[in-house]
């Protein structure tokens, strides 16, 4: 893990990027379809579906902390309230840490979503989360690192990697939803235990990331709805 931060990276700006979506890759559907039976049911079933992202780092994580306990809906609305309060559309650090406890309340945040989110602001304005390196680290060390942030475990350092920094081979083995769906499919008597689902997941192995997408949509969950806070 890095242990010294670049004073440039200190002084790096928040670049807003929105949203995009692009198809998911052929070779990883058809890689999908020739490997497991049951998942090319689903496939063929669903039909195409596009990879949806969120690249901007910052708001990911914002978003991943506030949606937390919350329905799609509810966390929806929260997180436009906050948006409202930053000059260019997304507050950034510094203006998080500068807005009172008190407002930040008012839109709907927790009193311990407050504490997490300026815990995030302030390691990210101070460098102690590498955040500029976070792109170029490996799955492994992406969830170390944000894991030391308040409020945010291994399930929301996935959805990180899966719906900001788009890799492709990541399996969620902790999420409800998975579960449950891999339970329905595979005709399991009961929800497949993390040492279970990996062992069912191994042959989609380099595309577990789509082989999950393909196990939300066939719940109708996209995407999926973000559970109890973690322990940081």
């Amino acid at each position: 893990m890095l242990s010294a931060t670049p004073e440039s990276e200190q002084d790096d700006p928040v670049t807003i990027r929105r949203p995009f979506r692009a198809p998911a890759p052929t070779e990883a559907v058809e890689h999908l379809r020739r490997a497991d039976p049951v998942l090319r049911e689903v496939i063929d079933r669903i039909g195409p579906i596009e990879l949806t992202s969120e690249p901007d780092l910052w708001w990911s994580l914002v978003d991943a902390i506030m949606s937390q306990q919350l329905s799609v809906k509810a966390a929806s609305t929260i997180i436009g309230r906050l948006a409202a309060l930053g000059a260019s559309g997304r507050p950034t650090p510094a203006e998080i840490l500068a807005i009172d406890d008190d407002a930040l309340r008012g839109v709907g945040l927790s009193r311990a979503k407050v504490r997490y989110v300026k815990d995030l602001a302030a390691r990210w304005l101070d460098g102690s989360l590498h955040h500029a390196h976070i792109p170029r680290m490996t799955d492994e060390e992406v969830i170390a690192e944000l894991t030391r942030v308040k409020g945010i475990g291994t399930w929301t350092a996935e959805m990180i990697l899966i719906f900001t920094l788009g890799r492709p081979d990541v399996l969620p083995v902790d999420d409800l939803a998975i579960r449950v769906a891999a339970q329905q499919l595979y005709g399991l008597p009961e929800r497949p235990g993390r040492d279970e689902l990996l062992r069912i997941g191994e042959p989609w192995r380099p595309w577990r990331t789509l082989a999950s997408r393909y196990l939300w949509r066939s719940l109708g969950k996209t995407p999926p709805v973000a559970p109890a806070p973690e322990p940081s």
